[in-house]
């Protein structure tokens, strides 16, 4: 049995035993696997005591944080309007938050403040009233950042028992409309596992980068291919280059910084004949990170989570404190979607509002593709309301239309 299915296998039980058992089963898993002792809930107190003990530069550096994905996250989301598309007919687009979110915040070796910052901070622009954040490991600076963003409730807990509480809900943990947020791959499956009764954002794998550049400075890239590797044995880290000049110099680079064993994962680096192909190849790979040399470049790149433009753009740069967003795709479903914003934390719906002459007006061409359907009944319960009642029967599929241009008889 391979390790994804270890992993699947063990995830489904911990899920099942907490539908089952709730709180008891939770506590027992959490006590198991992440040695957790008192109470679920961070109370008040502990979080203000956390941001106590935050020092003033780590607190102002968080506020910075919250304060620039706040101004990115409020131009993100959809909105609402009314338009009417012919007399009598009205179309509403609404858009109304979800109720409650959850946020998987990563415990591991360091506790990572910027992801919770990343998905609670869009949570409450979108208007979410109640944002709990879930993590294993509590710190100060977590305490810190839970409050200073805005999170409504913090819980202790971690792993694939974390997970199955917040979707399916427990005794003392509520059913969560939505859990977003990185983790471990057992966090992952999980997340995957539960999809289909809770709104997950998308299943994150291993960290990725690419730097694709031919005149981009070597120290610079070989710093930013090392950071990425820093964070899983599984990330990837690429430069694309036509220059082999560049190749050489980031491989020697990357050769000597081995040597420190500071990296989890390995950079590798890709010698293209042509810009063409490079182009091909990056778009091929759909990476969670782009970093490329102009805007130009960036413009020929139609799949990438994000795009950092110039060698200025330091990549870790958009971990923290950029305003954009670091909850992104990876494995390719950049080709397919973007990273996570405030539009994942709202429900867009219609409403439709159509008039006599409304229904009057659009009811011929609505009949023809219902009945072009075969679905005679569509066609029959529009008829209905536009005949006269002694022309009209629901069960009379021959009846006709009033001639075109004559209103009928009310």
């Amino acid at each position: 049995m391979s390790a994804p299915d270890v992993v699947r296998k063990k995830v489904a039980r911990i899920i099942a035993d907490v539908r089952t058992r709730g709180d008891v089963a939770v506590r027992e898993w959490s006590r198991k696997l992440d040695k957790l002792s008192g109470p679920f809930e961070v109370s008040p107190a502990e979080l203000r005591r956390g941001w106590k003990e935050t020092t003033t530069e780590v607190r102002d550096a968080i506020r910075l944080a919250v304060r620039n994905v706040s101004l990115v996250s409020a131009k993100q989301l959809p909105r609402p309007f009314s338009i009417d598309v012919r007399d009598g007919v009205r179309i509403e687009q609404r858009v109304q938050p979800l109720g409650h979110v959850a946020c998987y915040v990563p415990g591991g070796r360091f506790p990572l403040v910027s992801s919770l910052i990343m998905t609670v901070v869009p949570a409450r622009v979108a208007g979410v009233r109640q944002v709990t954040v879930a993590c294993p490991a509590m710190t100060p600076a977590i305490c810190c950042a839970a409050i200073e963003a805005g999170a409504t409730r913090v819980l202790r807990i971690g792993g694939a028992q974390a997970i199955a509480a917040l979707a399916y809900g427990t005794g003392s943990i509520a059913r969560a409309d939505k859990i977003v947020g990185p983790g471990s791959a057992w966090v992952a499956a999980a997340k995957a596992q539960v999809a289909a009764d809770c709104a997950i954002d998308f299943n994150a794998g291993p960290s990725e980068i690419v730097v694709w550049s031919d005149r981009g400075r070597a120290d610079w890239i070989t710093a930013d291919l090392l950071a990425q590797a820093e964070h899983d044995p599984e990330a990837r880290a690429i430069l694309v280059t036509t220059s082999r000049q560049l190749a050489e110099t980031v491989r020697r680079g990357l050769g000597n910084q081995a040597a420190l064993r500071t990296p989890k994962a390995t950079p590798t680096v890709h010698l293209v004949p042509s810009r063409a192909d490079a182009i091909a190849l990056v778009n091929r790979l759909a990476p969670e990170h782009l970093v490329c040399d102009t805007r130009r470049d960036a413009a020929r790149i139609t799949s990438a989570g994000t795009i950092f433009v110039g060698q200025w753009s330091a990549q870790a740069s958009g971990d923290y404190v950029t305003g954009s967003n670091h909850v992104l795709p990876t494995g390719g479903a950049a080709r397919f979607r973007g990273g996570l914003s405030a539009a994942d934390f709202v429900r867009v719906f219609t409403v439709q509002t159509l008039t006599r002459s409304g229904i009057q007006a659009l009811s011929r061409s609505a009949i023809v593709l219902a009945e072009s359907e075969g679905l005679l009944a569509h066609a029959k319960s529009i008829r209905c309301r536009v005949l006269d009642n002694s022309q009209s029967s629901i069960l009379n599929p021959q009846s006709s239309l009033p001639p075109s241009g004559r209103k009928a008889p009310v």
